[in-house]
């Protein structure tokens, strides 16, 4: 079964995981290297969120929603991206600090209950036809 023959939430899930997937190798590779350039470990996650957002950002709406672009498409994806950056790099920060986690697997833990809100925000909001 493809993407195009699952219904249209679970598609488009499908197809958002395909483009978070990317996104996530682009945003760890950031991650990575910017701490390995003593990078704060924040700033990093925030920047590498960043990166990931802006790759995701024509793949998913073109891919994933078959939205129009639109400044109210672009500012309320931008809303999203910047509250999933906050939230990785505040998953980042209690993950380290509380429970002594290494930064790396630390941000790894943190993408998957971000993905999954952006999606629902994404789908709800950003792009909504």
């Amino acid at each position: 079964m493809t993407t195009a023959t699952l219904p249209q939430p679970l598609g488009q899930f499908a197809r958002f995981a395909v483009v978070g997937a990317t996104n996530t190798l682009v945003s760890l590779a950031a991650y990575s290297l910017l701490v390995s350039a003593s990078t704060p470990y924040v700033v990093a996650a925030a920047v590498a969120f960043a990166a990931g957002a802006a790759n995701g950002y024509v793949l998913n709406r073109r891919w994933t929603f078959a939205a129009d672009d639109s400044p109210r498409a672009r500012v309320a994806y931008l809303c999203i991206q910047t509250a999933g950056a906050l939230a990785a790099s505040a998953i980042v920060w209690l993950l380290v600090h509380e429970t002594g986690a290494e930064r790396i697997a630390a941000y790894a833990v943190a993408i998957p209950p971000v993905t999954v809100s952006t999606f629902l925000a994404n789908r709800l909001w950003a792009f909504k036809n």
